[in-house]
């Protein structure tokens, strides 16, 4: 087994939303995300949802307000909550940890103001 360089990872990525599984701990899963458009409104009905930015500047918008998260940022979106990410300055780079098994469900009746 081979450590993973997330710089390099990074750069590999393409589209305007690449996720990649970086690994699994125990019961939950480590993401790689690169964005440079947004993901749209969620939430997730079984699990929280750690968020750490470690390029870029990346929105992360709940009910009600949005959070500007630089590179050193983490958040954790509890359980249920409504929300989306989004890329600000063309493009950020994320690590997210959630259940293994965790569902996604869509919100398409939020609207972003703000």
């Amino acid at each position: 087994m081979k450590p993973t360089n997330i710089p390099q990872a990074a750069n590999l990525a393409v589209g305007p939303y690449h996720n990649s599984v970086l690994s699994f701990v125990n019961d939950h899963v480590i993401r790689l995300s690169v964005m440079t458009e947004p993901f749209h409104w969620h939430h997730h009905p079984n699990s929280d949802e750690f968020f750490q930015v470690i390029e870029g500047t990346m929105a992360l918008d709940l009910p009600g307000q949005t959070l500007l998260m630089e590179s050193g940022d983490s958040y954790t979106v509890k359980v249920g909550t409504p929300h989306r990410t989004r890329p600000i300055g063309g493009r950020s780079v994320n690590i997210t940890c959630e259940r293994a098994d965790m569902r996604t469900v869509e919100e398409s009746h939020i609207e972003h103001r703000g």
